[in-house]
């Protein structure tokens, strides 16, 4: 099985993940370590990503998770996966649960001036805001939650510990 914790930048996608995976004994991926330099760069510099920047990455993350899913391996994502598109090629033939980490722009926006050494900045807030595709077979859950709380809940409510 594979679980995407998924939203926009500043959601708390990997802390969330990496709890999430440490509790399960599960491997962790985070979808930025797939990312193309060309992409970073353009993050760095606040320009957003297009669809056909976004494509090689999202086959590549979908190529790995298919990969240790044939391996009888679970899995925890952290992506973005903003479209219902780029959730459709992550998971095309894998079972997969969608966890939606939700704020507000104001929300997001703190949680990225409170961060440091992350390549994506405040800059692409707005973009990912206007892409974003809220899913509508995911848990959602607010982050205004502590990230253990977030993942007690997303433990108790996909019946995973």
């Amino acid at each position: 099985m594979i679980v995407l914790v998924m939203g926009t930048t500043g959601a708390g996608k990997t802390t969330v993940g990496k709890l999430l995976a440490r509790k399960l004994n599960w491997i962790f991926l985070d979808a930025d370590d797939f990312h193309p330099a060309a992409n970073i760069e353009k993050m760095k510099h606040g320009m957003p990503l297009t669809d056909a920047d976004r494509a090689p990455w999202l086959a590549a993350i979908h190529a790995e998770l298919a990969r240790q899913s044939a391996a009888g391996k679970n899995c925890v994502l952290a992506c973005s996966a903003l479209k219902e598109s780029y959730r459709e090629t992550i998971g095309a033939g894998l079972a997969m649960k969608i966890v939606y980490l939700k704020g507000t722009y104001e929300e997001m926006r703190a949680h990225i001036l409170a961060r440091h050494g992350h390549f994506a900045g405040e800059g692409i807030l707005s973009g990912q805001f206007r892409d974003l595709e809220e899913p509508s077979d995911a848990l959602v859950i607010s982050v205004h939650h502590m990230p253990k709380e977030i993942v007690e809940e997303v433990c108790c409510e996909l019946k995973l510990a």
